[in-house]
């Protein structure tokens, strides 16, 4: 059952989420200084995935050493109530998941930018939105939480594009591929997908049709 948390935990929740941007330099970097760069990414994403789904079932079966320091980190960020038969407790197994996935099917640089638009407009929608939100969106989100990821997800997109030295059409098909986003953040419960994953996938799936075009 989900649960409502602080908003002093939420801001912990996303600078954590936040941290994860690393993955976007990692993503970046690797397949420019190795040949095989864009494997030793999959191979390390994959390596943290398992790590953190091993942590929070050990968390959920209240391990002694793993759970106990999982939950020492992270259990008060939690938005959902831990049972032993859960496995997956948070959304960084989500995040992990879309960042395996986009390196091994897109690019690096849609890549990047389909992650930091996860990373950035997810943060910006939910902190705004709590904070600030007054008109109702579906789902028990809001209006203004949904324009802050857009507007948030999109500058990421584009300053990271600027940054990779992409081509333009990454800054135009950028717009589409922000927009269903929010839209797969928006209706997250009715895709049954954790919106961690399906963002970047969105992400990445517009621009790479937009580069085949």
């Amino acid at each position: 059952m989900d649960i409502e948390i602080p908003y002093s935990a939420e801001l912990k929740r996303k600078a954590v989420h936040l941290s994860s941007l690393w993955m976007v330099a990692f993503t970046l970097l690797m397949p420019r200084y190795f040949s095989c760069g864009r494997w030793i990414a999959c191979a390390v994403f994959a390596g943290l995935l398992l790590l953190t789904l091993v942590s929070e079932h050990s968390y959920a079966r209240k391990g002694k050493y793993l759970g106990r320091l999982y939950g020492i980190i992270f259990g008060k960020m939690l938005r959902k109530e831990v049972t032993p038969d859960m496995w997956v407790v948070s959304g960084g197994a989500p995040v992990l998941a879309a960042a395996l996935m986009v390196n091994l099917i897109f690019p690096a640089p849609v890549a990047a930018v389909s992650l930091t638009v996860m990373l950035i407009g997810d943060t910006a929608a939910a902190l705004i939105g709590r904070k600030f939100g007054r008109h109702k969106a579906p789902n028990g989100k809001s209006w203004e939480g949904v324009a802050a990821f857009v507007f948030c997800g999109y500058g990421a997109l584009a300053l990271v594009s600027f940054l990779a030295g992409t081509a333009g059409i990454f800054y135009l098909a950028g717009i589409p591929a922000v927009l269903l986003a929010a839209a797969a953040e928006l209706f997250e419960k009715q895709l049954h997908l954790d919106d961690n994953f399906t963002i970047p996938m969105c992400v990445g799936l517009v621009i790479t049709a937009a580069l085949f075009l």
